[in-house]
């Protein structure tokens, strides 16, 4: 059994602007700690799967970044989207690529920008879930018990018996559900976070695209004609152009009989917003998270982000401020999820220059 990793790295994390920007999103930014989101994605995997293993899929706007960041995978492993289409075709593209070098390998496909501590719990589960996926070819995502009623993660449903040592057969998906949905989630006891997280074999993937997505698959025959060949990218703009925008979760998960869960036992977070990297710092005894040059008086519960500009917040709680750049984000912690809303705005009022 070889193991590959498929790492998706062509977000804009838009919920991190202003920091997140389009040429450095989020997974190339340092977040947490002295290596990038990226990086730290990329060492984390290292005791399990080799580098010349590892593909990275990110868009020609990124790419000359991630190839500098990631300076020891090949550089034929960054595989370049020509268009964004959402990460079915995305994962159906690496794939086929993998699938010409190794065609019973067994990937790994992860986001760039997660955080996980207890990484050897981490890796023993990625390879346990290889394991099956490789003996049953069957489709393997890992669920996270939740510790809150989250309204900004999609929820997995499990049938309690197990199939075999922390393997469940998975019943129901379900969107990013309301705060009440999220509290009968919570309380039910058989629901758990989705993290985007996915372990199969590249053959059983591309049956169930060709069975569930077949003009996703067409297009992906297309483009596996000319692999390797001098016309690659041209075939590869002009087909890939012309597929649909669809998540791997709804295109293929949600219809797959074939799809299974393992519980992660480890410490994740997706940092999807600023109010996670809120509650993911180290505070004072106010409550508040500063970075950077910051003057405070009476503050409450607060993150606050300013390393290059002197900032002074007086008389407030519960705040997001974000002084970077030439630009400044002041939200309430709760309305964090809605930050996404003024990169829109920027790209319809053709403000690129601040997104």
């Amino acid at each position: 059994m070889n193991i590959y990793a498929v790492i998706m790295a062509g977000g804009v994390g838009s919920r991190f602007w202003p920091r997140s920007k389009k040429a450095l999103p989020k997974q190339l930014l340092k977040i947490f700690g002295d290596i990038t989101m990226i990086q730290a994605t990329v060492e984390r995997i290292d005791d399990l799967i080799d580098r010349n293993n590892i593909y990275i899929i990110t868009n020609e706007i990124q790419a000359p970044e991630v190839k500098n960041q990631l300076k020891d995978i090949p550089e034929e492993n960054i595989i370049v989207e020509p268009f964004g289409r959402n990460t079915a075709a995305a994962i159906g593209l690496a794939s086929i690529i993998i699938k010409a070098k190794d065609p019973e390998a067994v990937t790994i496909v992860l986001p760039a920008d997660h955080i996980i501590k207890e990484e050897e719990i981490f890796r023993n589960t990625l390879h346990n879930a290889a394991r099956f996926a490789f003996e049953k070819k069957s489709l393997v995502t890992i669920g996270i018990h939740p510790t809150r009623p989250e309204t900004g993660y999609g929820y997995i449903q499990i049938d309690d018996k197990k199939v075999q040592d922390n393997i469940y057969k998975v019943l129901t998906f379900a969107e990013k559900p309301n705060y009440a949905t999220a509290v009968r989630f919570l309380e039910s006891g058989d629901f758990l976070w989705n993290s985007g997280m996915f372990i199969w074999r590249v053959d059983t993937i591309l049956d169930e695209i060709k069975t569930y997505m077949p003009d996703l698959y067409e297009g992906l025959i297309e483009i596996e004609k000319h692999l390797n060949q001098k016309n690659y990218h041209d075939a590869l703009v002009k087909t890939y152009g012309q597929m649909k925008k669809i998540s791997i979760d709804y295109g293929i998960m949600e219809k797959s009989t074939k799809v299974y869960l393992t519980k992660g036992f480890f410490t994740w977070s997706d940092v999807g917003s600023w109010e996670e990297v809120y509650q993911l710092s180290e505070k004072d005894s106010n409550g508040n998270a500063i970075v950077g040059k910051v003057y405070t008086d009476k503050v409450i519960d607060s993150y606050i982000y300013s390393p290059d500009k002197f900032t002074a917040v007086i008389g407030v709680d519960n705040l997001i401020i974000i002084n970077y750049d030439d630009t400044l984000l002041v939200c309430r912690r709760d309305r964090a999820q809605d930050v996404k809303n003024i990169v829109e705005y920027l790209r319809m009022n053709k403000m690129d220059e601040y997104c």
